[in-house]
């Protein structure tokens, strides 16, 4: 899924992006209301994350031209405090109003639920239960470790795109990891031997992925 993230602080824009991408999510930038409208009509979006306070034209009124537009989901981040400005956001559209300062993965399943993106993940025999982190191959736990789970999960997420390792290592281990880049092999062994080794293919001088052609 395709979200646009439109904020004038490049700081938020940075490590919003680092979270929904480690979730999956194609992410589109925007600094300001005039970029992010550019972006809605450019881009396939499912949903729109809009500042309220932005350069050029506000998140209320790009809120107001998207939903005038489409049926996408917007949410609106804001520092405003008051009821009455949720109240404003909400009746003009807005499908969700979060107040800054909040956790980034609040905001993440914040937008899974506006997406109904919540549930389990299917993929051939492998089941990933968001909830508990699990991973099952034909209903057995196969006992996968955090950073095995968030493998399989963000290569499934991901799933028909090539991911190098130096992308694996920011998309799972963090953009503040920088150990060997090896260390993806070693853990994508490990997590063949669980859910086979045909799942998981690795494209020679590129990185790995999984085929895109069933859910």
């Amino acid at each position: 899924m395709q979200i646009l993230i439109a904020d004038d602080e490049r700081d938020m824009l940075k490590i919003l992006r680092a979270y929904f991408e480690k979730e999956g999510y194609k992410v589109f930038e925007a600094e300001d209301g005039e970029k992010a409208l550019e972006i809605f009509y450019r881009e396939k979006i499912d949903l729109a994350i809009l500042d309220w306070m932005m350069p050029k034209v506000n998140g209320l009124e790009v809120c107001m031209e998207i939903k005038a537009r489409s049926d996408k989901k917007v949410l609106i981040l804001t520092a405003k405090s008051e009821q009455e400005d949720e109240l404003k956001a909400l009746h003009i559209g807005a499908d969700e109003f979060i107040r800054k300062p909040f956790h980034p993965k609040i905001l993440v399943l914040r937008v899974k639920k506006l997406l109904g993106d919540e549930k389990d993940i299917h993929y051939h025999n492998i089941r990933i239960a968001l909830e508990g982190n699990k991973l099952y191959l034909d209903g057995r736990d196969v006992q996968a470790t955090k950073t095995e789970f968030e493998l399989m999960h963000c290569l499934v997420r991901n799933k028909g795109n090539i991911l190098t390792r130096h992308q694996l290592l920011d998309l799972v281990w963090g953009l503040d990891y920088f150990g060997d880049e090896r260390t993806v092999d070693t853990h994508i062994r490990r997590l063949r031997a669980k859910v086979g080794e045909a799942v998981i293919k690795t494209n020679r001088g590129l990185g790995y992925s999984v085929e895109g052609a069933h859910e």
